[in-house]
């Protein structure tokens, strides 16, 4: 039992060898050891039906001039040659013996030397591609010096004309062909072999090989624009798979970009977190005192002051949620959408007399159903966005500063199109447009705002979206209604 398993292990450990060193071969190689076969296969479809016919070829020589030595001795007055003369003709010929038949007489017209016998008939009448092929490498393969009848068509009138050739002289200008034709067909096949194999490395190989140096260049560093492909000009299937290439890699290199500024801004998040919360903890302290002074006014904008500080503080200690992590699910309950809109022109700086208008348009008692912090915090991201387009405007804009909020409900859908008379959204930032650090193209702007509204909104199953308009921008949010839930109770149901 232990022998066999040897035995096996013996004989399994060979072809895994093998397999394994193909496997490590280069493109090249693989392609050198592919073509090595072709080349013998190719040897072998040229050698096989060229010696059949260099055999067929010499037994018809044979027969012809076989044809041309019955003519001269058929001619003889009473068929009286000298022998002298009948042997000189049959050597000249390389025969033994020449014979003809007429009907049902067969005559020798003359021979020299015959063998005690005949090894075998070959019969030139009858003979195809497929039996040259055969009796050529019989004829090759074996060693019998013995004599050989050909048999085949004369032209002097007769049924048919046969002569008797030695064997060993054909076998021997097989070989010497054979020789011959194996030597030139593989200096052919060599050549187009190198030619081929140079035209596929040319074409294939070198172009692999540069692919994969990139792409092992891009491992060692993929945050550098540097080690992205160039890519070829090339029209097939490789030019494709290199600007595909270069493609991926671009946005690879962007996404890490983009992956390390997120790494960046909550490191520095993290640092000035703490002292933040404490600046503003010593701000609503201060900011609580103000509700004991009596001044009207004070009194109007102290708790506002007061709300706004502890949104602040709430934000500070939310800041790292964004990147990292989700935003906390919305507290939903249906409130009314006008003074939070209010809310958002008092928090920007508009509610008096300033050189950005506010215009509000919202249905009568319109209402919607969503977490009023969260919704503040879209609206505000918004509207910020717009007074910073608007205040990048040149001086020689006509057209009044304005922002303008419409507010309706279609079915259990609340609609809010928040717009401004800034200068518009370029087309190459709407690709991008609610991605972190894409859509912002003014300087110093982060890029967070539309994509943390848009976060918002998805987050309360709605939707937000730019809206095509004649002057600066339009977004639109959408926010449905929650379900009623079937087993709430009925007081419930009928209240929702």
């Amino acid at each position: 039992m232990s022998l066999s398993r040897e035995n096996n292990k013996g004989d399994v450990a060979p072809v895994r060898r093998g397999f394994l060193s193909w496997r490590r071969l280069g493109l090249s190689g693989k392609l050198l050891m592919l073509t090595i076969p072709l080349v013998m296969i190719a040897e072998i479809l040229i050698y096989v039906p060229s010696i059949a016919n260099f055999y067929q070829n010499r037994l018809n020589d044979r027969l012809a001039a076989a044809n041309t030595a019955a003519l001269v001795l058929d001619a003889a007055p009473n068929s009286m040659v000298p022998d002298s003369l009948a042997r000189q003709i049959l050597s000249s010929i390389g025969a033994r013996a020449v014979a003809i038949k007429h009907g049902q007489q067969r005559r020798l017209l003359a021979s020299a030397d015959m063998p005690a016998s005949v090894q075998r008939d070959i019969d030139m009448r009858t003979m195809m591609m497929g039996n040259a092929i055969y009796q050529a490498f019989e004829m090759m393969l074996t060693e019998a010096d013995g004599a050989i009848r050909i048999i085949g068509p004369t032209s002097a009138g007769a049924e048919y004309i046969d002569v008797v050739v030695d064997e060993k002289p054909l076998r021997k200008a097989m070989y010497r062909f054979s020789i011959n034709l194996v030597l030139f067909s593989l200096a052919i096949s060599i050549l187009t072999a190198a030619l081929v194999y140079l035209a596929l490395h040319y074409l294939f190989v070198r172009p692999m090989r540069r692919v994969t140096a990139n792409l092992v260049a891009y491992h060692a560093d993929p945050e550098s624009p540097a080690r992205v492909i160039a890519p070829s000009d090339r029209g097939d299937e490789i030019g494709q798979v290199e600007r595909e290439l270069s493609d991926m890699q671009r946005d690879l290199v962007s996404m890490l970009h983009q992956r390390s500024r997120l790494a960046a801004l909550g490191l520095a998040v993290s640092k000035i977190n703490h002292d933040l919360r404490n600046l503003l903890a010593s701000a609503q302290l201060i900011s609580d005192q103000l509700a004991t002074v009596p001044d009207p006014r004070v009194q109007r904008f102290a708790p506002k002051l007061v709300r706004s500080l502890e949104r602040a503080i709430a934000f500070c200690q939310s800041t790292l949620s964004y990147g990292r992590a989700q935003e906390a699910a919305p507290d939903r309950r249906r409130i009314p959408l006008d003074p939070v809109v209010n809310e958002v022109r008092e928090s920007l700086g508009l509610a008096g007399d300033t050189s950005i208008a506010w215009v509000s348009h919202l249905e009568r008692g319109l209402t919607i159903d969503a977490d009023p912090d969260q919704l503040f915090r879209i609206l505000l991201n918004l509207t910020r966005n717009a007074v910073q387009a608007m205040e990048t405007r040149g001086a020689d804009e006509t057209t009044a500063s304005q922002i303008r909020i419409v507010g309706k409900r279609e079915g259990i859908v609340t609609i809010v199109e928040v717009s401004d008379s800034g200068p518009g959204i370029p087309q190459k930032a709407r690709e991008h447009l609610f991605e972190a650090f894409q859509s912002s193209s003014r300087r110093g702007g982060t890029g967070l705002g539309l994509a943390i509204a848009a976060e918002l909104v998805r987050a309360h199953g709605g939707q937000i979206r730019l809206v095509d308009s004649n002057i600066g921008a339009t977004f639109r949010i959408e926010i449905p209604d929650r379900p009623v839930e079937l087993h709430a109770p009925r007081d419930e149901r009928a209240s929702a």
